[in-house]
């Protein structure tokens, strides 16, 4: 009898490995401290209508590859039916060797339908017919979907102008949603602003008009942020990012210029972007939140396609290595003024790895465990060697007992299946250390290091709560 790919002691090479990972690891709550979920469906319980819906039409990495595989835009994100939808994907998945997505595809379909079988244009309607059946069972509904993941926590990513009173109302389902402020809108978005910032204005009634005004609205956005239990804001950083700080009374006038819809100059927009870049770094130091800095993405690729799907449709690139110095520059000047929130990096060049991971040593704070995260591989990085590449970093350069473990960054509910892949690459790695005498096999030892990895040190120090 053939064993199925996604089998019980799937990633596990030894029995140490799996003696961590069934011991330790697998019965660990999730905290998904990092995704695009959509907190109306959970409030709401929202029933998926199909397949290609829960599974296809909302995961952008199965996009990327379609787009690679040849398929037309119209039977991805245009007016192809569903089933024609899924099928594409049908056509794509085995192509997807030594991809990630054939690795969680798989282990999606095991974890979430109990499917073995393996996935091609023969056997995709017959999978097809029996996801169905248990779709139309009520069991998949997206509360009962993340139960079934064990989720305990999911901080969800929401604009400065979102209604996030909707997470009050998901959490009554019995899973803990907060929101997360992404702050990009605040920053960095000059063609948005016209029409983002009077909705602003007329959300917080405050007129705008100087720089004091837009800071004042900003933060009453961010107080009812944390009445909803916000514990997180997140700025993107992309490819290239350049930053100058300057006094206000200088940003005062390049603001106000800007506010009349004049165009700047690239020099002042980016001492602008600066400027805010740190108000939104005082502002979470002040409250006591996380800011999350997702650094090196080349989101300005293909003109058509950002016209055809929007601006997150799956085709941003890896870009250039970062500036180190440029952002030890954004981080010491918050830490100067004690300003400075805790932060966690992201990169998305791996090229990076050791340098973020030596930062988390470079702004201590008495007293605080891990002002600076050496994020969990993030984006292109999260496939197997990825994140073995991330762990090793931050191990040689700083603290692997102080990591937060890992988060989706995802749309797609079935994505939380990528805790469970992360936890077996982890405990295959320990064990792997174990046996070249890197590590003491010492199972208290390493009990403790799995568990802090795997959850309390996210539950600790993202949501401040002690076990």
């Amino acid at each position: 009898m053939t064993t199925p790919y996604i089998h019980k002691d799937f990633l596990l090479s030894d029995e140490l490995s799996r003696s961590l990972y069934y011991d330790f690891a697998q019965q660990l709550p999730i905290i998904d401290f990092h995704n695009h979920l959509n907190p109306a469906m959970i409030a709401s319980n929202a029933q998926p209508e199909n397949l290609s819906k829960l599974w296809v039409m909302s995961d952008q990495y199965k996009h990327r590859a379609m787009r690679i595989n040849g398929i037309p835009e119209d039977g991805i994100t245009g007016n192809a039916t569903d089933y024609d939808k899924y099928l594409n994907w049908v056509k794509t998945l085995p192509r997807t060797l030594g991809n990630p997505l054939y690795q969680w595809s798989y282990l999606e379909l095991k974890r979430v339908f109990d499917i073995d079988s393996t996935l091609n244009e023969s056997s995709a309607k017959d999978i097809w017919n029996e996801c169905q059946k248990q779709i139309d069972s009520g069991k998949l509904a997206t509360v009962s979907l993340l139960k079934k993941f064990n989720v305990e926590v999911l901080c969800t990513s929401d604009d400065l102008l979102d209604d996030v009173s909707i997470h009050k109302k998901a959490s009554e389902k019995g899973i803990v949603i907060l929101p997360s402020l992404r702050t990009d809108s605040i920053v960095n978005k000059p063609e948005e602003f016209q029409i983002w910032h009077k909705v602003l204005e007329n959300l917080t009634q405050i007129k705008i008009k100087d720089l004091d005004s837009y800071e004042a609205a900003v933060l009453k956005r961010f107080d009812l942020f944390s009445d909803a239990g916000c514990k997180l804001a997140d700025q993107a950083l992309d490819s290239g990012f350049e930053f100058h700080y300057i006094d206000k009374s200088k940003v005062e006038t390049i603001f106000k210029q800007f506010l009349s819809g004049e165009q700047l100059s690239d020099e002042d927009m980016v001492s602008l972007q600066s400027y805010l870049l740190v108000m939104v770094g005082r502002a979470c130091a002040q409250k006591n939140w996380i800011l999350q800095l997702h650094i090196g993405a080349q989101r300005k690729t293909s003109s058509r396609l950002k016209k055809l799907v929007g601006g997150a449709g799956g085709y941003a690139s890896i870009g250039s290595v970062t500036n180190i110095s440029t952002l030890v520059e954004v981080l010491d000047t918050m830490d100067k003024n004690g300003q400075l929130p805790k932060i966690i990096l992201y990169n998305l060049n791996p090229v990076d790895n050791a340098a973020f991971a030596s930062l988390t040593g470079s702004f201590p704070e008495d007293g605080v465990s891990g002002k600076i995260q050496f994020g969990p591989a993030w984006w292109y990085n999260d496939h197997y060697e990825g994140i073995i590449n991330q762990l090793k970093a931050l191990a040689s350069h700083g603290l692997l007992h102080n990591s937060i473990g890992m988060t989706t960054d995802s749309r797609s509910f079935v994505s939380m299946s990528r805790h469970e892949f992360f936890r077996r690459v982890f405990c295959d790695l320990i064990s792997t250390w174990v046996k070249q005498g890197l590590l003491p096999n010492d199972m208290s030892i390493l009990k403790e290091l799995i568990e802090d990895v795997c959850y309390r040190n996210a539950k600790k120090w993202i949501l401040n709560i002690n076990q």
